[in-house]
């Protein structure tokens, strides 16, 4: 079985036929999706999305590009969400820089405050962090008491000396799309050095399709994809990674296999 630890179905216009796409990737020996959220809004279509089909899952969070849609008492709205038997982690939450004018301070805070509702709810979390791992770092080291539930590195992009200090701290890293890329020479090289217990692997659907498919629309059905590419750079065989990584997200994640 292969699981898509992270991808975003939750978007009502961009699938076409809902049931169809979930039969397609049912079909295609994909037993988990976790549908992460990005707001208040996503967060709660993904929960229903989980209660419609049995192989969807769920995180709920504000994502950093989105904190600006949060409105009072939406924490304590996602906390209910995330009382569902299928509401696996706080996520996808973090720091993301990319773009002029972030409001970085706040991206802080609201990250801080996922963190805190994470533990509270003794639950893992999913980071996003782009072109801000220095701060990401920072955060993380500062509430080492705060990651004992975990915590997985989403769709990693880093070095491989970032990648060691996040695994440092015990987290997960998880690989998309770009791993499979033909300039993914860093890449690469994380994917070596990851510890067989700390790799797991997601399509960030409808994002980031891997090669040959790169530029087309993503599915959870291209996380096949990426596991035989994991599987080539670290000499093993896709089956026995995908039991592996079937091991650890049901370990990050107890409620996949509750």
């Amino acid at each position: 079985m292969f699981i898509d630890t992270h991808a975003h179905l939750n978007y009502s216009d961009r699938y076409g036929d809902e049931a169809e796409l979930i039969s397609r990737i049912s079909d295609a020996g994909i037993g988990k999706v976790i549908n992460a959220g990005w707001n208040y809004d996503s967060s709660f279509f993904a929960a229903k999305q989980a209660e419609k089909y049995p192989l969807l899952y769920f995180a709920a969070g504000f994502h950093p590009s989105n904190i600006s849609d949060y409105k009072e008492g939406d924490y304590e709205k996602i906390a209910a969400l995330l009382s569902s038997p299928k509401g696996v982690a706080v996520g996808e939450i973090g720091l993301d820089y990319h773009y002029d004018n972030t409001d970085e301070k706040a991206q802080k805070r609201a990250f801080l405050e996922q963190i805190e509702l994470a533990y509270t709810l003794k639950l893992p979390f999913v980071i996003h962090s782009r072109d801000a791992a220095a701060d990401t770092l920072e955060i993380l080291r500062q509430n080492k008491e705060k990651l004992v539930y975990g915590a997985v590195m989403h769709c990693f992009s880093g070095s491989p000396e970032t990648a060691k200090e996040y695994l440092k701290l015990g987290l997960y890293i998880s690989f998309a799309g770009p791993v499979t890329f033909k300039n993914a020479r860093r890449l690469d090289e994380v994917a070596k050095i990851v510890p067989p217990d700390r790799i797991l692997a997601e399509t960030d659907s409808p994002y980031l399709a891997p090669e040959p498919l790169r530029g087309t629309q993503n599915t959870p059905v291209n996380v096949i994809k990426i596991h035989e590419k994991l599987a080539a750079l670290r000499n093993e065989q896709t089956e026995a990674l995908a039991l592996q990584i079937q091991k650890n997200a049901f370990t990050l994640f107890p409620k996949l296999n509750a």
